[in-house]
């Protein structure tokens, strides 16, 4: 009977890490080099690292760091929880500049454009990988009044694997 009690818990309240925020399962120290496309082919790579760590209830810092020896780089954001019922996310890139995130299962999603050039990002950890990607492109010419197609020119992607 006690056996059957536990079981029934476990499927009422579910999987603890399913229902973790995924800010908090992201915490740690990731590495990875990413590879940078240009219509399809590679042109570069970079190693990047990536710090995620709690700051406050619902927000997490998030610090990509591109440890390149030409042009070395950091990007400090904040990743927030705007609404947990949505899983609408909110990174802050600062200075009032935000982009909305939406939560499906284990990946992280946002489409935004910004000077005539749409990008999508995404964000999807497996396991103690979490894999990091970003598309851009270009509206195309209107082939058909009722679709917009968007080009991708550029990709940059990397595995990022957990090191702390």
């Amino acid at each position: 009977m006690r056996s059957l009690v536990v079981i029934t818990f476990l499927l009422i309240s579910g999987n603890g890490a399913a229902q973790q925020l995924f800010g908090d399962r992201c915490v740690g120290t990731w590495k990875g080099m990413m590879q940078i496309y240009h219509l399809g082919k590679l042109r570069d790579s970079v190693e990047v690292q990536l710090t995620v760590a709690v700051e406050a209830t619902h927000v997490w810092t998030w610090r990509m760091e591109y440890l390149s020896a030409k042009m070395p780089m950091v990007k400090d954001y904040k990743l927030r929880l705007k609404d947990a019922d949505k899983n609408l996310y909110v990174t802050d890139e600062g200075g009032g500049l935000e982009l909305t995130d939406y939560l499906t299962g284990n990946k992280l999603y946002s489409i935004f454009e910004t000077q005539g050039i749409m990008l999508t990002s995404e964000y999807e950890l497996r396991g103690d990988e979490l894999i990091f990607e970003v598309t851009s492109g270009k509206k195309e010419i209107v082939s058909h009044p009722e679709v917009t197609n968007y080009s991708t020119t550029s990709v940059q992607r990397v595995v990022l694997k957990r090191i702390k």
